[in-house]
């Protein structure tokens, strides 16, 4: 293989032609670029960008960052909990890049490179910033200048995993592109986008995720940068985008960003440990360690740098990993720790003294060599003109997004697309419900034609009402969580507001409930030979639909109140479990003390079961006989005797859609008021 090189060559639309070619001596790096070609499908045409961090000291506080359910596991008290705690991530930091450069910030563990993309972005939280500024084309960042010229691709990949690559750009695509655009135009940008990030061998694949079968690791890294390269921004940052992949993964990913810097894209990206032939591909380098500059500079000339000033890398090591390891805070034992952190100290002076008096504060190999930035050789771009509209996304584009009922009606349809190609979940739910009818229904069914008895008859009621929301309440806060992530992050990104979300969410899940309650309901309703009027199995059906769904409601606001799927399964039980004791089935309302009695006046259960006695009993008549007389009770002094008659039959079911109801509005208001972290973030 070392005496052979690889071109690429279409002679068709389909077939690929590889042609071996012996040319002697060859340098082993040519090898490892086949992707990495000039055709750029759009670029970015707007003005170049340049970000600047000029003199930046931040401060974290450790302790404010701990989660507050933790805290309240390690017994301290509220005001206690952010006391001392306070460390300087980032010290002095000063550093400039300009549009068709990518940046690669290294730097060993806590080094300060999440906090920096964190401030960059204006999602630092728990910290301060002590003193430097960070501009955009000189202007000081803000959220608001933020999101409209960054894209910010975090670590993690949040996607909805049963929409195929095509559709999720295409979802995205009317959320975030200005409503001016045409379908045409959108289904345009969305196919630059599959062909630019090289996807267009699996743009019908599932999306996927550790559960779901679908795209490998790297293209679902891919997509979630495409996701964010569809409004084609001018700034595109990224938190350690090769994490998790395969050394041939990561190359070819960041072989696709560095095409995308060629594109007048200014790019930054975190990364730990990048292996040698991804760190030639960075024009720039940022090497921090314990918040300090180690290094800024141009990645071919790090090594002559270190070489400068006593530390030369040994020959066949990858200047990446032993520049790191030199930086690195060696915490074993108090010695040795001392000694990395003084041996750190010594080289951000020395680096410090240096770049002092520049005004871009990189290194540069002599006078003779320093040049402007934005110079070819660091790949960058003039704008070029493009058929395509560019999006600048100024105060006025910001304003024409799509908003309100078009971004309601585009997230309906995402939802319930992503719910309908999840066919095992779909099976399983579908399954339990019925698995539990005939289960419940079988039970009663060996009574024939024959009536129940009144004991039998009220306990089914009951127990059809009280058994199946149990596993809704599981159901919904594993789901819930499992969205959370995402939720988070694309209201960051301003690509909905929570209101249109909301009703997506509570209208998109309908069909889904309304499925469960009849494969669940109707069975058992008919083989337990319960009232055959069809009026009253309509006004049967109707309770069990609202029971269910007060639980279901109950479950939304749990999961977004509590961070956690354990806390917030834990006191969804709770809840449940209340409401159940409270129901009046296994004590009697009028034996309940105050607290259980008030309780029960916020019971689902209470008044779905009060409503499902009335519908069954009201106009029967049950008979039994004692020794050789037969005696006829009348189903409305069944109902009396269980104090089941308190308030009228409609009042049940308007107690039980206002409890619906004041759930659902708590849920909003959690949504609203309530950062939607995932457990991870917290």
């Amino acid at each position: 293989l070392g005496e052979y090189t690889v071109f690429r060559y279409n002679f068709t639309s389909v077939q690929l032609f590889l042609i071996f070619v012996q040319v002697g001596s060859m340098p082993s790096e040519n090898l490892f670029v086949p992707e990495e070609d000039n055709s750029l499908y759009f670029t970015y045409s707007g003005r170049p960008n340049v970000l600047e961090v000029k003199g930046l000291n931040y401060q974290v506080n450790l302790h404010a960052q701990i989660p507050w359910y933790e805290k309240l596991a390690e017994f301290k008290m509220p005001w206690e909990w952010n006391k001392g705690g306070e460390t300087s991530a980032i010290t002095n930091l000063n550093v400039r890049v300009t549009s068709g450069q990518m940046l690669a910030v290294i730097g060993n563990t806590a080094c300060g490179r999440a906090s920096l993309l964190d401030i960059i972005t204006c999602k630092d939280e728990g910290g301060k910033i002590k003193s430097g500024e960070i501009l955009i084309n000189g202007t000081l960042t803000n959220k608001h200048l933020v999101k409209k010229s960054i894209a910010h691709v975090r670590q993690d990949d949040q996607l909805l995993p049963h929409l195929t690559v095509r559709e999720t750009f295409a979802f995205i695509s009317k959320l975030r592109l200005p409503k001016s655009y045409s379908e045409q135009q959108r289904m345009k940008r969305v196919e630059e986008v599959i062909a630019e990030l090289r996807l267009r061998q699996c743009a019908n694949t599932k999306v996927g995720n550790e559960y779901t079968r679908g795209v490998s690791g790297g293209e679902r890294r891919r997509v979630s940068i495409g996701v964010q390269l569809l409004w084609n921004p001018g700034i595109l940052i990224l938190d350690e985008p090769t994490s998790g992949l395969d050394s041939f993964t990561a190359h070819n990913l960041v072989i696709t960003l560095s095409r995308l810097a060629k594109g007048n894209r200014l790019i930054i990206l975190s990364i730990h440990q990048p292996r040698s032939d991804i760190f030639q591909l960075f024009d720039l380098v940022l090497l921090l360690s314990s918040g300090t500059t180690i290094y800024s500079g141009t990645a071919k000339d790090m090594v002559q740098y270190f070489a400068s000033i006593g530390y030369p890398c040994p020959r066949y090591s990858n200047p990446a990993d032993f520049y790191v390891d030199l930086t690195s805070i060696d915490k074993r034992t108090k010695e040795k720790e001392i000694e990395c952190l003084e041996r750190t100290r010594s080289l951000s002076e020395m680096f410090w003294d240096k770049v002092k008096d520049s005004k871009d504060f990189l290194w540069k190999v002599s006078n003779d060599d320093i040049k402007d930035l934005t110079s070819d050789k660091t790949g960058a771009k003039a704008p070029t003109e493009s058929s395509e509209k560019i999006i600048t996304m100024d105060a006025h584009d910001v304003d024409e997004l799509p908003k309100g009922f078009h971004q309601f009606s585009v997230l309906i349809r995402r939802h319930i697309s992503n719910d309908l190609r999840d066919l095992s979940t779909i099976l399983i739910h579908g399954f339990e419900a019925v698995l539990m009818a005939l289960l419940i229904g079988f039970l009663y069914y060996g009574q024939g034609g024959n009536q129940l008895s009144i004991q039998d008859t009220i306990a089914l009621l009951f127990m059809k009402g009280s058994l199946t929301p149990f596993a809704v309440v599981l159901d919904v806060v594993a789901k819930c969580h499992s969205e959370r992530a995402m939720l988070y992050h694309e209201l960051q990104d301003g690509l909905y507001s929570i209101t249109s979300y909301f009703f997506a969410k509570i209208i998109g899940e309908l069909p889904e409930h309304f499925t469960f309650v009849v494969f669940y309901g109707v069975p058992i309703y008919w083989l337990a030979n319960l009232n055959p009027d069809p009026v009253n199995f309509l006004l049967n059906l109707i309770f069990l639909f609202l029971m269910v769904y007060c639980t279901r409601a109950m479950a939304y606001w749990m999961s977004a109140l509590f961070p956690t799927m354990q806390i917030s399964s834990f006191l969804s039980n709770a809840v449940y479990t209340a409401s159940y004791l409270t129901g009046g089935f296994i004590i009697k309302l009028e034996n309940l003390w105050a607290i259980p009695f008030g309780l029960s006046f916020v019971s689902f259960l209470r008044w779905g079961f009060e409503g499902i006695m009335q519908v069954q009993f009201t106009g029967l008549t049950y008979s039994f006989n004692i020794n050789n007389f037969t005696v006829n009770v009348p189903g409305e002094l069944i109902i009396r005797n269980m104090e089941m008659d308190s308030y009228p039959l409609y009042s049940c079911y308007l107690v039980l859609i206002g409890i619906s109801a004041g759930f659902l509005v708590l849920y909003y208001l959690c949504l609203k008021f309530i950062k939607q972290k995932s457990s991870q973030e917290w």
